[in-house]
């Protein structure tokens, strides 16, 4: 069985991994700046003159240590020597969690059969690869990916972003979990026609048969009310 890790241990971890990657890529727009730069025979007073920042600090940009610099800055200087910013985010590594977040995954290890394995934070197996699932339930020849949505807004977006992982993260489907929240009840309510066929098990029966040892018998939405529900009185 593997612990959770401190939620400050986690956060670090986040933490340190935007810093790095936020470095690397004021590094390499920086270099890409200069060469843009020297090939136009533009001066470095002159591209700095032009964006309104001093050219010691355009000479930061382009060695790539200026740590601080807005992106509004960078796409003004990019601008000026032909060059277009293109910003954007892409899933990447486990995002920091609340305790609400904590809870609700150990409600679900908590109803497991003893014999079923239960790991938390699994990277998807493929190198490179930063994704993980908040929790893997092994049984005898079958694993399941949990994910844990807090706040489910857009139904659509969900299903490709799971079948995606499901595909790559080598598992045979998938438990959501869900609070038992009004944005909850409002997500299932719109896309529960898309989230029927994406999720056929009924929540209740595949947590019935994780308790039991056995396999969900497919992809199901669990909800904190069945999950309670569940509890030893």
């Amino acid at each position: 069985m593997r612990a959770r890790l401190p939620r400050m241990v986690v956060k670090q971890r986040a933490v340190h991994r935007g810093t790095s990657k936020g470095r690397e890529a004021v590094r390499l727009i920086g270099k890409e700046i200069r060469l843009a730069r020297t090939q136009l025979g533009l001066s470095a007073a002159s591209v700095a003159r032009a964006c309104g920042i001093s050219t010691s600090e355009l000479t930061r940009i382009e060695r790539g240590e200026a740590h601080w610099v807005a992106v509004i800055t960078l796409a003004r200087v990019c601008a000026v020597v032909g060059l277009d910013l293109a910003v954007r985010a892409y899933p990447g590594g486990p995002p920091i969690r609340d305790h609400r977040h904590a809870q609700l995954i150990e409600l679900l290890h908590a109803a497991l059969h003893v014999s079923l394995g239960w790991a938390l934070e699994v990277p998807l197996p493929n190198p490179g690869d930063q994704r993980a699932w908040d929790a893997m339930i092994r049984g005898s020849g079958w694993r399941y990916g949990v994910e844990c949505e807090m706040n489910p807004i857009d139904g659509q977006a969900l299903l490709r972003r799971l079948a995606l992982k499901t595909r790559d993260g080598g598992v045979d489907g998938v438990i959501i979990l869900l609070p038992d929240t009004r944005q909850a009840r409002l997500f299932k309510r719109e896309f529960r026609a898309a989230l029927d066929e994406a999720f056929p098990v009924r929540g209740a029966t595949a947590l019935g048969r994780l308790g039991a040892g056995l396999n969900p018998g497919g992809s199901a939405i669990i909800s904190l009310a069945t999950l309670q529900a569940a509890k030893p009185r």
